[in-house]
């Protein structure tokens, strides 16, 4: 394979020091960069993984942030899935998700996967994901499968 990863992905948002300070409490992500490009164009870098950002756009009089869609009705991107660190750290943002009101915690059994889906303060959604170590080789589950141990809170 030729690629190693995806670098970043640009987001737009209405209030960028909201934006961050979601992604650093929930997510200990980090803002290593953060200036105006342009008159009206304040981009910053979060930093979601070792050679991976949010490249983060608050552009004046842009209102895109605010619309709501729904699943595959989003454009050529649909949803952010981010990879957890570790199981600890999934439950821990399973955990920080919850008490922000950002997830009903509800976590699917993909097989191979665990996966979490919420949304950030801009109705962008996310998706968090970590392997999962009741995984059977081979099965594959769908969309809604419970996953053993998580229940959903609202």
């Amino acid at each position: 394979m030729l690629l190693d990863g995806v670098n970043h992905v640009a987001i737009l948002t209405n209030d960028t020091e909201r934006l961050h300070a979601f992604y650093r409490d929930v997510f200990d992500a980090p803002v290593s960069l953060d200036r105006e490009e342009n008159p009206g164009v304040r981009l910053s870098f979060v930093d979601v993984g070792p050679n991976t950002q949010l490249n983060v756009f608050e552009v004046a009089d842009n209102d895109e942030a605010r619309r709501q869609t729904p699943m595959f009705g989003r454009g050529r991107i649909d949803h952010l899935g981010l990879q957890a660190a570790s199981q600890e750290a999934f439950d821990t943002i399973r955990r920080r998700l919850i008490d922000r009101g950002a997830t009903d915690g509800f976590v699917t059994d993909f097989g191979p996967v665990l996966s979490l889906f919420f949304r950030d303060p801009d109705g962008l959604e996310g998706e968090v994901c970590v392997a999962n170590p009741a995984a059977d080789p081979g099965v594959h589950n769908p969309p809604g499968t419970p996953a053993p141990g998580y229940q959903r809170v609202r």
